[in-house]
């Protein structure tokens, strides 16, 4: 990714967390850009941020009201908003536990010097955890997040919330093996 390209995904990210807060709709940073937050890798392919599902059609007007280009996509769990040249994901759905529970366990951060909700660092494990599926298992952007955020991570939660996921079990497996995270009941490391 060029210097330039990381400029507008941030230039983005920033744009429409001040649109998020000036309109009041409770909202929190989520995906890549919550794991950077709270010390993981930057993501080089997009910005996600979570709103609850009752209020998602209210923060995409507010965020048109704010001359933002709302787009509404086939699928029925997000919006798209583009600005400065870059697409922003707002999902209205989460993987784990319910929107509202997840933007309830957010918390509070600076964020390229713009004070926002963030998804808990336990909430950003199970959302990629759970996101894994027959389609997607590509452990190359998973396993660097949960390697540099496994000291924050409530690893006894994550295994509760994925439990039904194969997926999830093999990663943790994995991390047990590479000596990431410890074995369930443990501290986590």
């Amino acid at each position: 990714m060029s210097d330039q390209d990381r400029e507008a995904l941030r230039s983005g990210l920033k744009r429409v967390a001040v649109a998020l807060k000036d309109s009041e709709v409770p909202f929190a940073l989520a995906g890549g850009y919550a794991a950077w937050a709270h010390g993981g890798p930057e993501p080089e392919h997009d910005v996600d941020f979570l709103v609850s599902a009752d209020l998602a059609q209210r923060a995409a007007d507010e965020l048109c009201r704010r001359d933002l280009q709302v787009e509404h996509p086939p699928e029925d769990w997000l919006f798209k908003v583009w600005t400065d040249g870059v697409m922003v994901d707002v999902l209205h759905r989460s993987a784990g536990s319910t929107a509202e529970q997840v933007l309830e366990n957010a918390v509070e951060l600076e964020v390229l010097s713009v004070r926002m909700p963030v998804i808990s660092v336990t909430d950003v494990v199970v959302e990629k955890l759970l996101a894994l599926d027959e389609h997607y298992c590509d452990l190359t952007g998973v396993l660097p997040v949960m390697r540099a955020l496994r000291e924050q991570v409530d690893w006894d939660a994550v295994r509760k919330q994925t439990t039904d996921s194969p997926f999830a079990g093999a990663v943790l497996y994995l991390l047990e093996r590479l000596d990431v995270i410890s074995g369930e009941g443990g501290d986590g490391r």
